[in-house]
């Protein structure tokens, strides 16, 4: 059993917490705010109809635009409220209930490892600290050959982008990429967001 994590801590301490975040996420969207930034960039990485995971999916803002357009996603996430709440407005893709440092996908049968791991949404600050590692581990024991992760966090929230680095190289993996936003700029010392594209070390 792994530490829990900060997000289920939040809402073990409000039970409201999760419903807050699902409405929060509808209004968004029937607002016609654009919640689909990341996954324009996943979109961008991959070829048409690749496998996708989204790790920490919450609601599925991110891996059910991504099924819409033609991929093969399964989403992740610890909390089963997030879960249901993806089921009910993304249907298509897979929704699984789980704890990214746990992960074992062959355990529901799935079995294929995926082309793309996308983890967005401050979901790295969200773990607990003791299992970032663990975490990134995961994500390469899912990954194809010439699969590729994007990762993205705000860097002012306990996870420094050393740190992060660091934890990637132990992962058996290698950042390819630096980037400050979702659209492509550059990461700086200053950069108050961190986007980094990982493959296998």
């Amino acid at each position: 059993m792994v530490e829990q994590s900060i997000w289920m801590q939040k809402v073990a301490a409000d039970p409201g917490h999760s419903s807050w975040y699902i409405n929060r996420m509808r209004g968004l969207a029937e607002a016609g705010t654009d919640l689909a930034g990341e996954a324009r960039m996943i979109d961008a990485m991959a070829e048409r109809g690749s496998r996708v995971l989204d790790a920490g999916c919450g609601p599925g803002r991110v891996g059910g635009w991504l099924a819409s357009v033609g991929h093969d996603v399964v989403g992740v996430d610890v909390d089963p409220a997030l879960i249901e709440a993806a089921k009910e407005d993304h249907p298509g893709p897979r929704w699984v209930v789980g704890d990214l440092a746990e992960l074992d996908l062959a355990a529901h049968g799935i079995t294929e490892p995926f082309d793309l791991i996308v983890c967005a949404g401050n979901v790295m600050t969200f773990l607990a600290p003791s299992t970032r590692g663990a975490v990134l581990k995961r994500f390469r024991e899912h990954l194809s050959p010439e699969g590729r992760v994007a990762v993205g966090f705000g860097t002012g929230r306990g996870y420094e982008p050393d740190e992060f680095f660091a934890d990637v190289e132990k992962a058996g993996l290698r950042t390819d990429l630096a980037l400050s936003t979702w659209d492509l700029r550059p990461f700086r010392e200053d950069s108050d967001f961190l986007v980094a594209v990982l493959s296998a070390g």
